[in-house]
């Protein structure tokens, strides 16, 4: 099975702006893997110059943006790598990321990190399964249908 690669817009093209050899989404059969995004602001491209509080709410929707894009959702995440530049903000993203995983959050990693290529402070990304619909079961005709 290939793997395949899921344009996001207009984060995918904002990572090519960057020079990121990246991609926002790749899909391996039933499983989602998102990339880290620093804070975009959705209009410009730019980095948003934030509080960490904005920082985090930023990427964390632009996570739900992809999850959705390639057919999953927040519900649907098994793992988050969170990267931060400083420990000292624990509590505050645990805050945020506890608003958008209200109830039996995915497993996660919070990595502090001592810089990033740009003006930010934090990552997230993470590995999903797809929501596939099951088509209903067919019921096969009962033995007195089939015969006259």
């Amino acid at each position: 099975m290939k793997r395949q690669v899921i344009r996001v817009e207009p984060l995918s093209t904002y990572l090519e702006k960057w020079k990121a050899p990246t991609s926002a989404v790749t899909r391996h059969g039933e499983t989602i893997y998102v990339s880290g995004f620093p804070p975009f602001d959705m209009e410009t491209g730019e980095i948003v110059d934030a509080p960490l509080e904005r920082q985090t709410e930023i990427v964390l929707e632009q996570m739900k943006l992809c999850l959705e894009t390639a057919g999953s959702s927040l519900d649907n995440v098994l793992k988050c790598n969170v990267y931060c530049t400083s420990i000292e903000q624990f509590g505050i993203v645990n805050a945020i990321y506890a608003r958008y995983f209200p109830k039996d959050p995915p497993a996660r990693i919070f990595v502090c990190v001592a810089a990033w290529p740009g003006h930010f402070d934090i990552e997230i990304d993470c590995v999903a399964a797809v929501q596939v619909l099951r088509p209903r079961a067919a019921h096969a005709p009962s033995q007195s249908a089939v015969s006259n």
